[in-house]
């Protein structure tokens, strides 16, 4: 009688198991989810480039004329001084305090 309530017990043990799951069959390697994120970046750094000449575009259509052509002056005295630090002018340089 014990032997037999142990066996039933042992069978539903291993049939309520689950079933035989190899580790390596499931899911994806290392080398693919790296190449996917790596995808994944790329698209979030050019949507948010084309979110930023989007909005820079709206915002210049929103402005009137003589601020655009301001603008547009400034934008290129800026990029004719460089992108490094930029120097004050002569007369600011001349008559400022010396520190």
């Amino acid at each position: 009688m014990r032997a037999s309530i142990l066996r039933w017990l042992l069978l539903l043990t291993l049939s309520a198991g689950p079933a035989i799951v190899h580790a390596q069959e499931e899911g994806i390697s290392q080398r693919k989810q790296e190449k996917i994120l790596a995808k994944k970046a790329k698209e979030d750094r050019t949507a948010a480039k084309k979110k930023v000449k989007t909005d820079r575009k709206r915002q210049l259509d929103i402005q009137d004329k003589a601020t655009r052509k301001r603008m547009k002056q400034h934008f290129r005295r800026a990029d004719r001084g460089g992108s490094g630090r930029h120097r004050d002018s002569f007369f600011t340089r001349l008559f400022s305090r010396k520190r």
